[in-house]
């Protein structure tokens, strides 16, 4: 009999990525989506139109807040496992809509967890952010940091998920492991990330802005990369045992955290390249200041997922941008 996965997030760019590697290997996947228009609603209706043509998938759409329509179902579905990507996301768009923030991720995140408590799987997987380490300088960011100072409402609303499911791991002992992605990029990826507004702004002749005027790192973290990782952490269910010599296993329940990143931060100014690379076309740059919430460096300790998975894939920059390019010149007939 297949092993059966409930996806939150499933029209959305990794959780899209995530439910076509599940049903390649044998899943049956409920994905469930609110095709909300946070960006072009297109994507997303075409990403799951993609995925409904493959057998063994079914398509929800609703909102994660509404009121028992998680544990309807969950009830129904009986998961094996739930990966929880939904959320609004955005370090910007948190200062102009914070209450999306809360609705989604804060009371979403709740619904999800109640469900659960109703109808256990064997292994809960949610989204968190590497945007949580927030005000930390210590490099490479190690799961076992503070994370206390975060810098955008949207970084504390996820890392108040983190806590919210560490209760219900130690009050109802469901395992659960909680991701911090690092800056996701690929084809299909998200309008509002700089890998897709710099592509483009450079294949159609407009200048993009450069924050910080070029002074800042991210450790950008290729979407199969990424996938494998999260689909090898399904079975790598949090216990009372630490892997290896370094853990960030709870010592009161059985929830961990883990970094799911390329473990090497790329300047910007080398991604703008590998883009200028990609495309064939020089950059107009407009050299700016920081924005708020933003942080000027990103570099994830990958020791953990390494030790729990294997090595995890990690492609290079250039490469990705390739990648994501082709994809974006098909997709766009440009």
């Amino acid at each position: 009999m297949a092993r059966k996965a409930f996806v939150t997030g499933s029209a959305g760019f990794i959780g899209f990525h995530l439910c076509q590697r599940l049903l390649a290997e044998g899943w049956e996947v409920l994905g469930l989506d609110a095709i909300s228009d946070y960006y072009d609603v297109r994507l997303k209706q075409r990403r799951h139109a993609m995925l409904s043509q493959k057998p063994g998938f079914r398509a929800v759409e609703g909102l994660l807040e509404t009121p028992g329509l998680l544990r309807g179902l969950m009830e129904e579905f009986r998961p094996d496992v739930v990966v929880h990507l939904a959320a609004q996301a955005g370090v910007r768009y948190s200062i102009d809509a914070p209450r999306s923030y809360v609705e989604s991720n804060l009371i979403g995140t709740f619904e999800v967890l109640e469900a659960a408590r109703a109808f256990p799987p064997q292994h809960m997987l949610l989204a968190s952010t590497s945007s949580v380490f927030g005000a930390n300088t210590e490099m490479p960011y190690a799961e076992t940091h503070k994370a206390d100072h975060q810098m955008s409402f949207y970084a504390a609303t996820k890392k108040a998920t983190e806590a919210m499911a560490h209760s219900y791991a130690h009050l109802y002992d469901l395992p659960v492991t909680m991701f911090r992605f690092f800056t996701v990029y690929g084809p299909w990826g998200r309008p509002d990330m700089a890998p897709y507004k710099f592509t483009r702004a450079i294949l159609n002749g407009e200048p993009i802005d450069i924050y910080n005027h070029g002074d800042m790192q991210r450790d950008f973290t290729f979407i199969d990369d990424l996938v494998v990782g999260i689909a090898r952490l399904i079975d790598a269910v949090p216990g009372t045992e630490p892997v290896g010599d370094f853990d960030s296993l709870s010592p009161v329940a059985p929830w961990r955290v883990v970094n799911i990143g390329n473990g090497a931060p790329v300047p910007l100014m080398d991604f703008v390249a590998a883009i200028e690379e990609a495309t064939g076309r020089q950059a107009e740059k407009v050299m700016l200041p920081m924005q708020p919430g933003d942080v000027p460096a990103t570099w994830a300790d990958a020791r953990l997922i390494d030790a729990l998975i294997g090595t995890l894939p990690r492609t290079d920059i250039r490469e990705g941008m390739r990648r994501f390019v082709e994809w974006y010149r098909d997709y766009y007939a440009v």
